[in-house]
């Protein structure tokens, strides 16, 4: 395939497929970050409660509402997000523009009120009684700061690997400048793996497309650097 094909061909499945794959990944990430202070918090409010009845209050509330809801006020939260950091069509450029779209769309507002929506509608059924909807309520900003936390530190991270993914980059782009085929396969490795816990960003996904290409033409070439123009050209893209 000529390397502008694969250049295209790059960039129209990139274009296709990251802005569902970073929403998904915001609502896995901040899903699983959302469910696990739910139930640090649900502990930490009922002490007396053993880890049964904590499972069965926080079981109840997922399957009344809680769990759709946490997707669509995330959902609801980058939406509105996006559009007060001005970001009207396309994808997220870095992490900076995700963190501060969640926190300008309230998703910590919102959450804060599904929770009274859904405490309020499992009381109402008799699933559980007023008293620990009452707890749970009351006591709800000790759950909403666990979560701001925990989002807060799930960004921190991914601005880490976002940072060894490029220290990564360009020590292949080091290591095939000098031609040496046995560190740039070692480098490679670790992008590999490190690019599956990062959130799909087009330049950086970009930039793992062309090296993996590229690593792959000489790796099936015997390990020979000697490239054709259109060879060349793509590794050009890298400089």
């Amino acid at each position: 395939m000529e390397i502008n094909k694969i250049e295209n061909e790059i960039n129209l499945n990139n274009e296709i497929k990251n802005t569902k794959e970073q929403i998904n990944f915001l609502e896995s990430t901040l899903g699983k970050t959302i469910n696990t202070a739910i139930d640090i918090g649900i502990r930490a409010l009922l002490p007396d409660f053993i880890d049964e009845q904590v499972i069965n209050i926080k079981d109840n509330l997922l399957n009344y509402g809680l769990k759709d809801g946490i997707t669509k006020t995330i959902d609801d939260a980058i939406d509105i997000g996006k559009s007060a950091i001005g970001i009207f069509t396309g994808n997220f450029e870095n992490v900076s523009q995700m963190q501060n779209a969640v926190q300008a769309g309230g998703l910590i507002d919102g959450i804060s009120t599904l929770l009274d929506t859904v405490v309020d509608k499992v009381n109402k059924k008799g699933i559980i009684n007023y008293n620990v909807a009452n707890i749970i309520k009351q006591g709800k900003d000790v759950i909403l700061n666990s979560i701001e936390n925990n989002i807060e530190e799930k960004f921190k991270e991914q601005n880490i690997e976002l940072e060894n993914i490029d220290k990564y980059m360009n020590q292949w782009k080091k290591s095939f400048n000098n031609k040496d085929f046995k560190s740039m396969e070692k480098e490679y490795q670790k992008i590999e793996t490190n690019l599956n816990k990062l959130v799909p960003l087009e330049k950086t996904i970009n930039q793992a497309r062309i090296i993996e290409n590229l690593h792959n033409l000489i790796k099936n070439n015997g390990q020979d650097f000697n490239l054709n123009q259109e060879q060349l050209a793509l590794a050009e893209k890298l400089v």
